[in-house]
């Protein structure tokens, strides 16, 4: 028996299993390309060999993707990034004051007081500072992204990098490399950057307190949490699951949701990897505002709706569709 959290990213989707004792039983981490559906189902096409048999107790989501997450798994909570990352750091560690979270394309810092979330900023639509970014760079110096944080704790004068912007700071790299600095010490200067860029813009006016974790998938680069600690004066640290932390989240807010509802969740169960899910828009007419909703079917039979400001259709009140006039 176990609890499913779910957390689709436009990088990557990330699935876990918890056993009844919140530990880890299994994660996955696959990249979304942008088809979050095809990797839903691949993920739990993968899960289904190993535990079809077994029950899942509760299932959550979160992520960007959450919203269609939940319709296509049956979903027992539906929670925003902050949330289900807040939730798992503390599940972790009850003294947890200050979250700083690092993924793929976004970046987060959460501020947490008595073990209650009292302020969060996240980035807008630059990169800089992201792991997309940083992928790129490890792509353009022909090196692992899994040793560049090798290559910044051997640096001794890590240059001064522009990291404001992704633009600059790869021209800026490029110079640096023309006047013939050493790799080292451009990739420490470039996790000194995105350090710089991360608390002048997300971290803004945010009171950074210990005991700090590191989480996303950015938290692997030893240089970042290095950089962090030098800037900061204190320990960072990473917990175990630093890359999955917004799923065990999604799975322990689930768990407490099926608890308070009665112990019954609505899981639809591993079979999902065999229906087919369509995703569709409708422009809704019912009002001036006009949205853009977004219906999903399952085997030609629509399942959900989600995307309205009002509410009408993500709240579940069952409208026809030639009512609202599309």
């Amino acid at each position: 028996m176990y609890y499913l959290g779910v957390d689709v990213g436009s990088v990557s989707t990330n699935f876990v299993l918890l056993d009844k004792k919140m530990n880890v039983k299994d994660k996955l981490y696959i990249r979304t390309k942008g088809r979050p559906i095809r990797t839903i189902q691949e993920g739990f096409n993968i899960l289904k060999k190993k535990y079809g048999n077994a029950k899942i107790l509760a299932a959550g989501t979160t992520g960007s993707g959450r919203q269609i997450a939940s319709t296509i798994i049956g979903a027992d909570a539906v929670k925003n990034e902050i949330t289900a990352h807040a939730v798992a750091a503390l599940e972790i560690d009850k003294d947890i004051k200050t979250i700083i979270e690092i993924g793929g394309q976004d970046s987060k810092i959460i501020i947490l007081k008595n073990g209650i979330v009292t302020d969060f900023a996240m980035n807008t639509v630059c990169a800089a500072g992201t792991g997309s970014f940083l992928d790129r760079q490890a792509e353009r110096l022909e090196i692992p992204i899994e040793k560049f944080g090798d290559y910044a704790l051997k640096s001794n004068n890590p240059v001064r990098i522009a990291g404001r912007c992704a633009v600059f700071a790869e021209s800026d790299m490029i110079h640096k490399q023309q006047l013939g600095y050493n790799e080292s010490d451009i990739i420490g200067g470039l996790c000194d950057a995105m350090v710089r860029n991360y608390l002048n813009n997300i971290a803004k006016g945010k009171e950074i307190l210990p005991k700090v974790f590191f989480q996303g998938g950015v938290a692997a680069n030893r240089g970042m949490k290095a950089a962090f600690e030098k800037v900061l004066g204190f320990q960072v640290f990473v917990p175990e699951h630093y890359n999955i932390m917004g799923a065990i989240g999604a799975a322990l807010i689930a768990k407490s949701a099926v608890e308070k509802c009665g112990g019954r969740s609505n899981f639809k169960g591993f079979t999902l990897t065999d229906s087919k899910f369509v995703s569709s828009s409708i422009d809704c007419q019912g009002c001036p505002n006009h949205c853009e909703v977004v219906k999903i079917t399952e085997n030609s039979k629509p399942i959900g709706y989600f995307g309205d400001r009002c509410g009408k259709w993500n709240n579940g009140i069952k409208f026809r569709e030639e009512n609202l006039g599309v």
